[in-house]
């Protein structure tokens, strides 16, 4: 399954020859090191030490002064991040420089020396999570220049770059540790269809989250209707379910694949959030039909939570069994207010048709009682 091909552990290593070009300060200090290798392994470290602390002091002072004179603190929480990570990296490489001047037996150093790059990439892989959401989430605020990077697509953009970043990490450690990876990706996909055939709904769900939050049907903060009926607002678009709230503070979750596959009303999407609701209302037949209009007209233009523009309108419907059937259109801000304002627009009807006389018919039944006269008669 894997490839390790180490040098042989019982060579003693060479000690490391200097470049020609290396100033005589330099080739006699790393003379003074061949011969003394315990001395050497200690100025190393603590040479090491320093300029870590010293990369590290840099950053935090000098370049986070730059930082804070931008007017967002991106910048400043990117430093805070990265400043410990190039404190491991410094001192592990002056680690890495110390274990090779003790001119150890080659298999030793190599195994010490693989360990500290292995500490190295976790560290920085450590690093990398909350980097990636600090990116993302300064990314998907400018919406003028990255379009497809928002609110709704940060949950898949997160997963991939996670991906990618632990797939990065793996690789990188396997070529630390000379492991061939091409086994490792063959027994993967094998792996992959049994894990597929045995959770194929969680994948539905997966993919369908996928395709949700790309195409966008709905966002978070939307009122949608599903098929089976349920309104409500969305609270959460997740990766295998969609989470609703309802107007009686009842959560619903309801899997991606269901929902992507299913018919969504939308009352929140449209060119505006504004929605029209219908208030249906029947009068007697001989009354004044204009005037009906005026009064149905007159309680939704003075009321304060229906939209002057567009403005409310009645229409005549029907000539119904007992009754003209009426239709009063109005506009409302946000379908939340739906319920609320359609209970005040029938109470505010009834009580200006009652001012103005005008009759609200309901179906009446006449019975006439015949007296049957007696037998004979």
């Amino acid at each position: 399954m894997q490839d390790t091909e180490t040098p042989d552990a019982v060579v003693v290593a060479e000690p490391v020859e200097l470049p020609e070009w290396m100033p005589e300060p330099v080739v006699q200090f790393w003379d003074l090191i061949n011969s003394q290798p315990l001395v050497g392994f200690v100025i190393i470290i603590a040479g090491a030490f320093i300029l870590a602390k010293l990369a590290q002091m840099i950053v935090n002072r000098g370049i986070t002064r730059l930082t804070k004179k931008t007017r967002t603190d991106f910048d400043d929480k990117i430093v805070e991040l990265v400043h410990r990570p190039i404190f491991s990296l410094v001192f592990f490489a002056g680690l890495a420089v110390a274990i090779k001047s003790l001119a150890l037996d080659q298999g030793l150093t190599w195994t010490v020396v693989n360990i500290i790059q292995t500490l190295v990439v976790l560290v920085w892989f450590r690093a990398g999570f909350p980097f990636l959401d600090l990116v993302l989430d300064g990314v998907s605020r400018l919406k003028d220049r990255f379009t497809l990077i928002e609110a709704r697509t940060l949950p898949l953009f997160d997963i991939l770059t996670k991906v990618v970043l632990v797939a990065g990490a793996s690789y990188i450690l396997l070529d630390i540790w000379n492991v061939n990876p091409a086994p490792w990706l063959a027994s993967a996909g094998v792996l992959g269809i049994a894990v597929g055939f045995a959770a194929k709904d969680t994948l539905a769900n997966l993919f369908g989250g996928f395709f949700i939050l790309a195409d966008a049907p709905y966002k978070i903060g939307d009122f949608i209707i599903l098929e089976s009926g349920e309104r409500g607002r969305v609270t959460d678009v997740g990766i295998r379910s969609t989470r609703l709230e309802t107007r009686d503070d009842i959560q619903i979750t309801i899997p991606n694949a269901s929902i992507a596959n299913a018919k969504i009303i939308n009352e929140t999407g449209g060119k505006w959030e504004k929605e029209r609701i219908r208030i249906k209302v029947g009068v007697a037949y001989g009354s004044d039909v204009d005037r009906v209009c005026e009064v149905l007209k007159g309680v939704a233009v003075g009321h304060d939570h229906i939209c002057p523009s567009p403005s409310p309108r009645v229409r005549m419907r029907a000539f119904g069994d007992s009754s003209l059937d009426f239709e009063l259109l109005c506009w409302i801000d946000e379908p939340v207010l739906r319920g609320k304002l359609t209970h005040q627009l029938l109470m505010d009807v009834y009580k200006a048709l009652n001012r103005e006389e005008i009759e609200i018919p309901y179906p009446k039944r006449d019975v006439y009682l015949y007296q049957v006269p007696p037998a004979g008669e």
